[in-house]
């Protein structure tokens, strides 16, 4: 597979995982702990908005991965 093909299906599997996540985030943040504590929302919010790194990592990586 080539780069240029790699960074196509990568970009769609990054819009894919970004949508996912913010959905699941959303659904989450309903819980009525969640809703009933300031602090509880702020940490939970600072945790989903940089959680989504972690599995994007491995897709970036393997986008820029040279042709072989």
């Amino acid at each position: 597979m080539t780069i240029r093909t790699r960074k196509f299906f990568g970009a769609i599997f990054l819009l894919l995982l970004a949508a996912a996540w913010s959905l699941a985030g959303m659904a989450v943040a309903q819980i009525p702990v969640l809703a009933n504590s300031g602090w509880l929302q702020a940490i939970f919010y600072v945790v989903a908005g940089m959680g989504w790194v972690l599995p994007a990592m491995p897709i970036v990586s393997w986008m820029s991965r040279p042709d072989r």
